[in-house]
């Protein structure tokens, strides 16, 4: 440890720390435009300089790449620095005049005017590149890409890939946005089209996560399809910073098998994709967000805080709530969602109480059929939020009368008054369809269990036993089955459990009176009818090379019976 004093305060850090590191201890702000604490410093802005006292001797020094010394004195804001950080900030506004952190540092130093003013050089785009090089040294000295160079010298410097082309080095990380002062980098897809809402983040954005707040165990993994290290062998900043040394990238994935006697399959479910309806323009419009995408930007964890913003920050005027996006729809889904209509009153009701806005509610018509939903509907119809039945058609930005300008168009039959509307709005939410998970067909087979056109998971009877399947100690509970609310899934949840539970107390199991039998003398080890048993319950005799039945699997459903070549099964 060494001692040093900063502005007159004693200040004890490790060796090797830097002043600028030091000073961060104290609680004193250093201004600087290059550092970042992921980044070897280098001190290029030269707008962190501070003057170092040791002895008899004083000079200048850039605190973020300057090592702070056993017994000297550092002024933050000694007349020396100020001074120097003045030229530097003069410098920068004679190039970046409306750069907002440059316009911000140099009002707070007092510099009012650039240090020199030549129109060919100035770059007024407010989110200007300033050639501080973070995002090239992010890409070569932490993620180990080497996409990002500077080209050409001087005032003909620029930061650029190779050829000024897509750079196939590119993992599209995001390092150099996260880490760029001004906004210049930025991810944008393959149409130059930047982010939708990047307030807006959708489960984890990091490569280290807890899956779900729910998770057993609630223990943080590494995805190592977006982990840098995996990408690319460098990074690795966790494990520099964990100071109980968790972090092991040696570590593998595991298969653990072991018996159970009752299975619950939750799988949950994915929210329609709105690309392929072009016409409501999701992922061309930034402020045509989805539901999950709304959601998320109204809980309080959230970076807008709870607050409903458009793209650009500001809070919207107008608001257009479009309900059975991919639902009741023959091209998409047939089925109805059951959740939209009630969470699309939600966020009516969400909006009336945080903004001032006007709000349009588009709805084909309203299914409220819990307890409690009918009284809420009827309150919002005094909430004065616009009701319109009627499917909206299409969404643009294309304006023919006046006051649709700069504005998101939904256009829309309302069947109530027989009108074609266009109806002028800041911010559209989508309340998109329930699906299954993409691979819910494929897991359900694993488990024995079938499932209806769409991919939801069927049930022994639809009365009698809604959380049964047809595989004994199989059940299911949830979106697994079909589109729900919270209560009926917590419900179903429930009935799930106590049945897995009641197999368990019992302690065995009670067969089907009807099975069906392989005549082995008959058989000729063909084994067509392992492939086609639904329920996995012909095996293979290898010794005596002939299908036997389980009869604790058996359903007699009579499949193996049909196809079987040599009738060596009866049913």
């Amino acid at each position: 440890m060494i001692n040093l004093k900063i502005n007159g305060q004693p200040v004890e850090v490790e060796d090797g720390s830097t002043i600028l590191q030091a000073a961060k201890k104290l609680g004193i702000f250093v201004p600087t435009l290059c550092h970042h604490d992921i980044l070897k410093p280098t001190g290029a802005c030269r707008v962190c300089v501070v003057e170092q006292k040791q002895g008899d001797w004083t000079k200048l020094v850039t605190s973020c790449s300057s090592p702070a010394r056993d017994g000297t004195e550092i002024e933050i804001d000694s007349e020396a620095a100020l001074r120097a950080r003045r030229v530097v900030l003069g410098l920068l506004m004679s190039r970046w005049p409306n750069v907002p952190v440059v316009k911000e540092l140099a009002a707070k130093y007092g510099v009012e005017e650039p240090l020199f003013l030549d129109e060919e050089y100035i770059e007024p785009e407010e989110d200007a590149c300033i050639r501080c090089g973070m995002c090239v040294r992010v890409c070569r000295e932490v993620v180990g890409a080497q996409a990002l160079a500077f080209v050409d010298r001087g005032t003909e410097r620029i930061v650029s890939t190779p050829y000024d082309e897509v750079s196939p080095d590119c993992i599209g990380c995001g390092s150099c946005a996260h880490v760029c002062p001004t906004g210049y980098a930025k991810i944008v897809d393959l149409y130059d089209a930047p982010a939708r809402h990047s307030e807006i983040q959708l489960g984890p954005n990091t490569a280290i996560h807890i899956p779900t707040m729910q998770a057993i165990p609630n223990a943080p993994f590494i995805d190592t399809e977006t982990c840098i290290h995996f990408k690319t062998g460098e990074c690795k900043i966790c494990e520099s910073v964990c100071e109980p040394e968790a972090v092991n990238f040696d570590q593998t994935e595991e298969e653990v098998e072991f018996k159970v006697g009752s299975i619950i399959l939750a799988t949950g479910y994915k929210q329609f994709d709105p690309r392929p309806m072009r016409q409501y323009g999701y992922g061309k419009y930034p402020d045509v967000v989805t539901g999950l995408e709304f959601e998320k930007m109204n809980c309080a964890s959230s970076s807008t805080g709870g607050k409903i913003l458009c793209a650009d920050g500001r809070e919207p005027k107008s608001l257009a709530i479009l309900h059975c996006i991919g639902s009741r729809d023959k091209n998409y889904n047939a089925y109805c969602s059951r959740v939209c209509c009630m969470y699309a009153l939600k966020f009516a009701h969400l909006v009336k109480e945080k903004t001032n806005a006007e709000v349009y509610d588009l709805y084909i018509d309203m299914r409220c059929p819990g307890k409690g939903y009918e009284e809420f509907y009827d309150r919002l119809l005094h909430e004065d939020i616009r009701f319109i039945r009627g499917k909206a058609a299409e969404i643009s930005s294309f304006p023919l009368y006046e006051g649709e300008e700069g504005k998101l168009i939904v256009r829309v039959e309302d069947t109530l008054t027989a009108t074609i509307r266009r109806i002028p709005v800041d911010m559209v939410v989508l309340c998109g369809a329930l699906e299954p998970q993409a691979d819910a067909k494929e897991f359900a087979r694993l488990f024995g269990v079938s499932t209806d056109k769409y991919g939801w998971m069927i049930e022994k009877h639809p009365k009698l036993a809604p959380v049964e399947t047809a595989s004994d100690g199989v059940f299911i509970a949830g979106c697994a089955q079909g589109p729900k609310d919270i209560p009926d899934s917590v419900a179903q949840g429930s009935a799930a459990a106590a049945q897995a539970l009641q197999n368990i107390n019992k302690g065995e199991v009670e067969l089907e009176g009807f099975f069906a039998v392989v005549n082995e003398e008959l058989c000729s080890g063909c084994r067509v009818c392992n492939d086609l048993c639904p329920y996995g319950a012909i095996i293979f005799d290898e010794e005596k090379e002939v299908s036997r039945v389980e009869e604790a699997l058996c359903k007699a459903c009579g499949t193996c019976v049909s196809a079987c070549p040599s009738s060596a099964i009866i049913g």
